[in-house]
């Protein structure tokens, strides 16, 4: 079974990304984690890749996806994958399906997960960091027992730079615009399926594991 998971950030695509693997023995791959595999090897594409990442620019389209199907391909044969953070673009979905298609691999479903923009920030912009034990909470869903300590240790809690509500909504403008697309192209070829990311994750989680057993896969 190869999946791919799309939706903004704070609807949880990590969260089940771990979830769906260990329950279908699927490997998870994030494009972050493959281009520094890459780098680090030494390859061919991880070597046009490095420039741009030691610059922190934006890695080309036809290099990142170059990267990651160099990842894909390093898997042992017949291992299914889950890709989380790749495609961010159409032109990325487009070249990932010919290149795919030319290696004999197919996609068997894409997991879009839906959350408005008002539950995302309340997501996001409520986490607290601790600063020492690095404890996570969140000042809605999971507070600490006294406001802006930890429980753990007793350190002070910090609200991270890019989880401040300013720092959200730029995110998700920047994911409306560029990876919101791939929405519609994944449902024009049959792909794409609908997974509501407001319940709690075990709620979401029985959502998907429904989705995948009607793959008959």
């Amino acid at each position: 079974m190869n999946l791919i998971l799309l939706g903004p950030p704070g609807a949880g695509k990590g969260t089940q990304a771990v979830r769906i693997a260990e329950r279908n023995r699927l490997t998870a791959l994030s494009s972050g984690d493959i281009l520094r595999g890459e780098i680090r090897a030494g390859s061919d594409v991880g070597q046009r890749a490095a420039p741009f990442v030691q610059s922190g620019g934006l890695v080309p389209d036809e290099i990142i996806t170059a990267v990651m199907l160099a990842g894909l391909r390093r898997l042992p044969a017949g291992q299914g994958f889950i890709l989380d953070g790749f495609p961010r673009t159409v032109a990325q979905a487009e070249a990932l399906t010919a290149g795919l298609a030319a290696a004999g691999i197919r996609i068997d479903a894409v997991l879009n997960f839906h959350l408005d923009d008002a539950q995302i920030v309340r997501r996001i912009a409520g986490r607290r960091t601790c600063g020492s034990c690095q404890a996570t909470y969140n000042v809605h869903f999971l507070p600490p027992r006294s406001p802006d300590v930890c429980d753990r240790c007793g350190s002070a809690l910090v609200q991270r730079a890019d989880d401040r509500e300013d720092v959200v909504q730029n995110r998700l403008a920047t994911y409306r615009q560029q990876t919101a697309p791939l929405v519609d192209y994944y449902r024009k070829i049959g792909l794409l399926k609908n997974i509501d990311a407001a319940a709690v994750p075990e709620h979401v989680e029985q959502q998907v594991a429904r989705v995948l057993d009607g793959l008959g896969g």
